[in-house]
């Protein structure tokens, strides 16, 4: 649509009106929500809301109401009531749906609000009355008669009224007069400088609806952004300009954050991405420094992230305090819920790895049974063994032993990965907290030995694991060579090898855990963060955790192979005629002059191509479970206060909800007192002009 016919079309609507929905034409949502709150007329029998049940239908749900109150939202039932009977029937509720879907819903709600007559127009008296009314008896007075406000409305001799264009454009820029206003009433001496105490007032007077209670708590530390106790009109005016374009600042401090390889951003650094991100450099240097000092209380490094500047920018943002007790660290609670605290926390991580691990173990476990054939074959004559290479392995094993024996000894397996898995990712993850420094960074030898030390820990249970899993891997090829032989179970092994058996190679199984783990963690670390860009603004995808996790897992499978092959020689089960070996010296010696340098890599490739996507499909299954699964009381399941970290903006809810709130946030530019002004002994709500009916008058 052009410019023209979209003016065409506000001008026929705003003369001549609009032609009201049917209520057949009413979606059923809409019925269904007044059908919700409404009540009938005993008499006549039709539903209708009255004031009370109308701002039930319309006010938040989950909303705590300490900045814009309930009865506030008494306002916007006036609107609602277009024939002003003190009650909104289905075809008023829908008419107003259809107002709050409207794109500049908030400025013509308001104007609706002023236009008393209907007309399309909103008379200076009219205005000016309603003002006086609903303003608090101890609001900072405001000044009708300035210049400012001749130029929308005219001088006293030539008043005019103002048509919705008029109307919305003035309301734009009240907010900045009253607050101009207001600083020429508090400094008394005219030097341009008012005490922090009348700037917490005026702030509060003007735009507390807006700002969030961090912002409100520390507005009299705006005098600490320069060398004097006091507040020029400077900063005054660069404040009011960065709360003004939240969205923008919004925008550019993601687009920032998402750029810094720490997710945290200097001064320096937001102006220069605000003037690539806008055509011209829109804010000045007082402005980014009255942001960065909110964003920085409590955090003195100068570089900041996105959870400091949401403290300054989400009007959502709860009290300090409510804030510190939903975060309360472990350390001030009671020993018992401390201890319990951690007890269930670890037990959810422990069954969320477990699960993980099974699935990623499962998925490649045929991988790992070709694996386990082919370093287990002896001989340097390639026509002495039973495989020529991994896909020759694949087809014999399903021709021999069908599609199951592809799975042999996978129950051990899942058992004993739940453990192993649990271990090594909390060993790593304890050693780096304890070699990191205060901003969490960590020296890479310090990952090293974090990873070698997960790795080390690991083989208490990865050992009696892969003993049991090598020795049903290799005994169905034993089945088909030797006739007669016994199919063993997990358990008869385990009884049979006994404690001192089930760690047989446990020199061997250290020797490949402990440089895996200290090859991959730090370079799955250094893959997330250099390579995919992963910030505490940034998070990462499944697919990116996958891919990240399979090629880190590529040189720690391969480079540890030599380590692999040696283990499985000495853990499975020697069969007649093959070399038997005493120790882990022995049979890297033996193997080398028996078979060569080429033996220690049989199986590297069939490592890599298991150990890879073992790893990525474990990480993918672990962030689907915890998404699926949330902790109770983690991140998840905080409130709104502590969900705030990640995100600056509201939390999104359905019109009707939305839309009346920020109506009501441009109403309130002009007094924080409307809606909330006295009508009677314990009454509160709109104060409305002689002759006007309203809800409470008619009650």
């Amino acid at each position: 649509m052009s410019k023209v016919t979209a003016v065409k079309e506000a001008v026929k609507e705003t003369l001549v009106g609009h032609q009201e929905p049917s209520l057949e034409l009413l979606s059923a949502q809409t019925k269904a929500r007044f059908n919700t709150y409404a009540t009938k007329d005993p008499e006549t029998g039709e539903a209708y809301l009255g004031v009370d049940q109308f701002i039930d239908a319309v006010a938040p749900p989950n909303e705590d109401y300490h900045k814009i109150k309930r009865e506030q939202y008494s306002i916007l039932f006036q609107v609602a009531d277009r024939k002003r009977q003190g009650k909104v029937t289905l075809a008023d509720w829908g008419s107003f749906e259809t107002l709050l879907n409207k794109p500049d819903a908030e400025y013509e709600i308001a104007f609706r609000l002023f236009d008393v007559e209907r007309l399309g127009k909103v008379k200076y008296d009219d205005f000016h009355k309603l003002y006086e009314l609903n303003k608090g008896p101890d609001s900072i007075p405001f000044d009708w008669e300035c210049e400012w406000a001749k130029l929308y409305i005219g001088s006293k001799a030539k008043r005019h009224s103002m048509d919705y264009q008029q109307f919305s454009q003035m309301l734009r820029g009240l907010q900045g007069e009253r607050i101009r206003q207001a600083f020429q009433l508090f400094d008394k001496d005219g030097d341009g400088y008012i005490e922090p105490d009348d700037f917490e007032r005026i702030i509060r007077e003007t735009s507390e609806h807006k700002l969030s209670d961090h912002l409100l708590e520390n507005l009299h530390t705006l005098c600490n952004i320069s060398q004097g106790t006091k507040i020029s009109y400077a900063n005054v005016r660069a404040f009011q300009n960065m709360i003004r374009e939240m969205d923008l600042v919004e925008a550019i401090i993601r687009r920032a954050c998402a750029r810094s390889k720490d997710g945290k951003i200097t001064k320096a650094e937001f102006l220069n991405v605000a003037a690539k991100t806008t055509r011209f450099s829109l804010f000045t240097p007082m402005e980014a420094d009255i942001l960065f000092h909110f964003a920085s209380l409590g955090e003195p490094s100068g570089r900041i992230g996105l959870r400091d500047f949401a403290k300054v920018l989400d009007p959502s943002w709860r009290y300090r305090g409510e804030l510190d007790e939903a975060r309360l660290p472990a350390a001030a609670k009671s020993a018992g819920q401390n201890f319990l605290s951690s007890a269930l926390e670890s037990a959810y991580g422990f069954g969320l790895g477990s699960m993980a691990g099974a699935f990623g173990a499962f998925m490649v476990y045929p991988i790992d049974l070709v694996k386990t054939r082919l370093q287990n074959q002896r001989g340097a004559d390639p026509g002495q063994r039973l495989y020529k290479n991994s896909l020759d392995c694949f087809r014999k094993v399903i021709r021999n032993e069908g599609f199951r024996g592809l799975y042999s000894g996978v129950l051990p397996q899942l058992v004993g990965v739940a453990p192993e898995k649990a271990i090594k990712l909390t060993v790593n993850d304890l050693a780096r907290n304890f070699f990191a420094n205060k901003d969490g960074k960590i020296w890479w030898g310090h990952e090293v030995i974090s990873g070698g030390t997960a790795g080390a820990c690991q083989v208490v249970f990865t050992n009696p694991l892969e003993i049991v899993k090598i020795r049903l891997q290799v005994q169905g090829e034993v089945a088909k060579s030797v006739e007669g032989a016994p199919k063993r179970s997990a358990m008869w092994i385990v009884r049979n090898l006994g404690l001192v058996g089930l760690y047989k190679g446990a020199s061997a199984c250290l020797l490949r855990d402990v440089p895996f783990s200290a090859i991959y963690f730090p370079t799955y670390s250094h893959l997330k963060k250099d390579v995919f860009g992963e910030s505490s603004t940034k998070k990462l995808g499944v697919l990116q955790l996958l891919t990240a996790g399979a090629i880190a897992g590529m040189p720690a499978a391969y480079l540890t192979t030599p380590c692999d092959v040696i283990k499985t020689r000495l853990q499975v089960e020697a069969r007649k005629g093959d070399t038997t070996y005493t120790g882990l010296r022995h049979a890297a010696k033996t193997i080398w002059k028996e078979e060569g340098f080429r033996a220690f890599f049989r199986g590297g490739p069939a490592r890599i191509m298991r150990s890879s996507p073992q790893f990525g499909f474990t990480l993918a299954a672990y962030e689907v479970l915890q998404n699926a699964i949330p902790y109770p009381g983690g991140e998840k399941e905080l409130s709104m206060q502590a969900a705030a970290a990640t995100t600056l903006k509201e939390k999104s809810v359905e019109s009707p909800f939305a839309r009346s709130r920020n109506a009501l946030k441009i109403l309130l530019d002009m007094d924080e007192h409307f809606g909330r002004t006295t009508l009677g002994p314990n009454e509160k709500g709109w104060k409305t002009l002689p002759g006007w009916m309203s809800g409470a008058d008619k009650a």
